[in-house]
């Protein structure tokens, strides 16, 4: 069973509404806070809770000021958590730890079926939403650069895009590591590899695999600032031209496994190919963080934590 990313679920259960739900956004934190700015939460009509704002315990009381119709016949409105030290430890909040977070009443599932759509199809969409009034927008195929959450003036804006995806070249044994972790961080993950016997070796493991030739598999499936490509079969007719559309496509990171003397000569064939050096230095070989590791599941370990840190590098920009 393929793990769903927070937003695919949230979506899902807000395109279903069948009566008038409330939808929390965390707008702030103060100190730290078990979720970051952004983060949401839906209790539907019957009770039923998606996504998190907190570690349990807000949660838990956003469901009785709900059923007890605190929010009811109220316009949006901006709560907040932990405002005293004996409200912070109530809540499980730390120290001097604050949640500030906007509530709205969602009526009309139609606006969240066509984010899921766009979410669907691979494409980003913006929602914004004013505090004042309680009009929403949608604003589809943002700036680059536009941040996944602003809160600013009353209004907040909310990035919607697809969950994030990791395309594997190759079903050797450092795979079967690296699959469940990147699945754990909420990645779809599709392994390609066109060696029928390799690739049958996987099924079954809750990944997505593809028998077509790498090239063709990063095409047209990784084209998007929210994909990774890692080539892991050490064979040059498999991971080469793969490498080739990855460092000229869309994807947030590529990398290759190899030792640093492999990569010299990979980066070689590369330029030979005709690859512009800007899109050679995108490449990460040897692939991963080098904490030392030498067996498959320590080699899984440094590429997932390379995509953690690649993804804060990109929100950092």
């Amino acid at each position: 069973m393929t793990v769903s990313s927070d937003d695919e679920q949230l979506l899902a259960a807000l395109a279903a509404l069948d009566a008038p739900g409330w939808l929390f956004t965390v707008a702030a934190t103060w100190g730290a806070s078990p979720r970051p700015p952004g983060s949401l939460l839906l209790i539907d009509g019957r009770g039923r809770e998606t996504g998190s704002v907190s570690g349990g315990c807000v949660e838990a009381d956003l469901l009785a000021r709900v059923r007890a119709g605190e929010f009811a016949g109220d316009g949006p409105r901006l709560i907040s958590y932990g405002v005293d030290a004996d409200d912070a430890r109530r809540f499980g909040l730390p120290c001097g730890g604050r949640l500030d977070l906007i509530v709205e009443r969602i009526d009309d599932p139609a606006p969240w079926r066509i984010v899921r759509e766009r979410v669907a199809a691979r494409g980003l969409i913006e929602r914004r939403f004013c505090l004042d009034t309680g009009e929403a927008s949608l604003h589809p195929n943002p700036p680059p650069a536009t941040d996944s959450f602003r809160f600013e003036q009353r209004t907040a804006a909310r990035l919607f895009g697809p969950r994030l995806q990791l395309v594997i070249i190759g079903a050797v044994h450092i795979t079967g590591f690296l699959a469940p972790i990147a699945r754990s961080l909420g990645y779809r993950v599709i392994v390609c590899d066109p060696r029928q016997e390799r690739l049958a070796a996987v099924a079954g493991e809750a990944v997505d695999t593809d028998s077509r030739m790498p090239d063709d598999c990063v095409r047209d499936l990784a084209d998007d600032p929210r994909s990774a490509v890692v080539a892991l079969t050490h064979d040059p007719k498999l991971d080469d031209m793969a490498l080739m559309e990855a460092l000229t496509g869309r994807a947030f990171y590529v990398g290759a496994l190899g030792s640093r003397r492999t990569q010299a000569a990979r980066r070689e064939r590369l330029a030979q190919l005709g690859l512009p050096g800007e899109a050679i230095v995108r490449l990460h070989g040897p692939v991963g963080l080098p904490i030392g590791g030498k067996t498959p599941a320590e080699i899984a370990v440094s590429i997932a934590a390379d995509l953690v840190a690649a993804r804060h590098r990109a929100s950092e920009r």
